[in-house]
């Protein structure tokens, strides 16, 4: 038993549960807890806007696969961070935001209180897993533990932890700082369930597996069965880089190609690995998948959603697949042709890309030239991502491709970035954005800076919103707000102490990434790319 404050009880707590790393802004209201932060060794990286705080806790974690931290005023501050809560919730990812609340006794209608919102935990619990206010200090250990449980067991997810500003304050006696919970119990489907899918998949012949971002702590298991069945494997845009991309059954991501659609029309039985089969990530609607599908995710309502499986396994995916591989027959063995199966198939698939990122596969092929293997690529919502490099860039490891897939914010992918170097200083780290994107968290180049460590971020810049630009011009509207012309970016960079260059020719960008990689710095890379359409703003097409 202890006598402290909320805030030390606070920062004791995350402590406890291993964090060792937070990122935030200091506000008035959440001076307590910073003011502990150092004693209980928990570095802090101090961002520009608490949107970035948050992309970077995004970028944290989905590199460790630990929670992330982000630590915010109330109010304003709060609510800065609410889109970044958004886009974890969506590509479940564990990111924990803690913020100041309201004193427990403020008055109902309020009093002009510095930055006084009405409902700040309501707010958030709409888009976050939870939103938890522990009411006195003794409860803040409490509550603490309870959001990890929350973030960790089951589906990951997000949660806001919201202290009031007075228990803050206060001291009080507390009685003990529990560590983290027991693991929770990362259990196999039902054995009947295993059983019966096994031999569903032993007596396919034209087998396919999906994997998706629940696959990511499975990719040893995934190897596994698609070797002993001989499966083509496809991932999503978060299960990229599950089944290494040079692998001779990996098909790599881009699940809404066409080809994609005609091997799971082809195949007899689809093996879905934590996947919600999400409309983000098949665009023009998921194949039909019921009859023939078995299905693999932790999260029940998952699970029926998007696709009802012929067969369900509710349960981890690592101890499932595990599972599967134990009940699957002695006889069972790879199809025959299973290699020049999936060699076809890639060919297939490799060709739709290629035709969907043309435009973009100049910048694409010269990043893939320069990159090592475990580089870390943290991507933007922008066409030089998700036409470009989600199908075309290869991935060699699981969480190696950070990308706000389902909420499709703009602005991730600096911060991300930020957030996966900080994770692992010596692992190599690309941003890959638009000149769009890049303006909403710009500011996040002199969070960059003052890491002191080499971080190449390429911009591709198409003078705007060129998917909005083409949109506009697809349904013959005026286009209009939607092309910019941008700042000096090389200037911008070096103003923020970091190094610019300018590359006209995408065939230069490789030269200069790899030059970017040698320096203490990051390293803004401003590629111009001649897009048509930036003429015909304010005309109809």
């Amino acid at each position: 038993m202890a006598r402290m404050s909320g805030g030390a009880a606070l920062v004791t707590a995350l402590a406890a549960h291993g964090v060792d790393t937070v990122f935030g802004i200091p506000g008035t209201h959440n001076l307590e807890v910073y003011r502990h932060l150092a004693g209980h060794g928990l570095r802090h990286v101090g961002t520009r806007h608490e949107q970035g705080a948050g992309y970077a806790a995004d970028g944290y974690a989905r590199t460790t696969g630990k929670p992330g931290v982000a630590i915010v005023t109330s109010g304003p501050a709060l609510l800065n961070a609410a889109a970044a809560v958004g886009q974890a919730y969506s590509d479940s990812v564990p990111v924990l935001v803690v913020s100041p609340g309201l004193p427990l006794r403020h008055p109902a209608f309020g009093n002009g209180l510095l930055h006084e919102t009405k409902d700040q935990g309501a707010a958030l619990a709409a888009i976050a897993a939870a939103s938890i206010r522990p009411t006195s200090v003794a409860e803040i250990p409490r509550a603490v533990a309870q959001a990890f449980v929350t973030m960790t067991a089951g589906r990951p997810r997000p949660v806001h932890l919201e202290v009031p500003l007075d228990v803050l304050g206060e001291t009080a006696e507390v009685c003990s700082i529990p560590g983290p919970p027991p693991a929770a119990m990362r259990a196999a489907a039902p054995a009947a369930q295993v059983v019966a899918a096994a031999q569903r998949l032993a007596d396919a012949s034209r087998p396919v597996l999906l994997a998706g971002g629940g696959a990511r702590d499975a990719a040893e298991q995934v190897c596994r069965i698609a070797e002993r069945l001989g499966a083509p494997v496809v991932t999503t845009t978060n299960g990229k880089g599950v089944l290494p991309e040079d692998h001779a059954l990996a098909l790599g991501a881009g699940a809404h190609l066409p080809a994609v659609r005609d091997l799971v029309l082809e195949s007899d039985v689809v093996l879905v690995v934590g996947s919600e089969l999400a409309p983000s990530d098949f665009w023009h609607g998921p194949p039909p998948l019921d009859s023939k599908a078995v299905r693999i995710d932790i999260d029940p309502v998952a699970m029926l959603t998007n696709a009802v499986p012929a067969a369900q396994l509710v349960g981890d995916a690592a101890a499932t697949v595990t599972a599967l591989l134990q009940a699957l027959p002695e006889s069972a063995s790879p199809v025959a042709g299973s290699t020049e199966r999936a060699a076809f198939w890639r060919d297939r698939k490799r060709k739709d890309a290629r035709l969907e990122g043309a435009e973009w596969l100049p910048v694409v092929d010269a990043l893939a030239s320069a990159l090592p293997p475990d580089t870390v690529i943290a991507a933007d919502s922008a066409m030089v991502c998700y036409y470009g490099a989600l199908a075309n860039l290869p991935a060699y490891r699981a969480g190696s491709f950070l990308y706000p897939t389902g909420y499709g914010t703009l602005g991730f992918g600096l911060p991300a970035a930020i957030g996966a170097k900080v994770a692992d200083p010596r692992r190599p780290v690309v941003a890959l954005l638009g000149d769009g994107g890049l303006m909403f968290t710009i500011a996040e180049l002199a969070t960059a800076a003052e890491f002191g460590a080499p971080l190449p971020i390429v911009v591709v810049d198409n003078r705007g919103y060129g998917e909005i630009r083409n949109e506009m011009r697809d349904r013959g509207d005026p286009v209009q707000a939607v092309t910019f012309q941008p700042p000096d970016l090389t200037a911008m960079a070096r103003a923020f102490g970091c190094e610019g260059s300018s590359v006209a020719d995408p065939a230069e960008l490789s030269t200069a990434v790899r030059a970017a990689f040698d320096v203490d710095r990051p390293t803004v890379i401003h590629v111009r790319h001649n897009d048509p359409a930036t003429a015909t703003e304010g005309a109809h097409p």
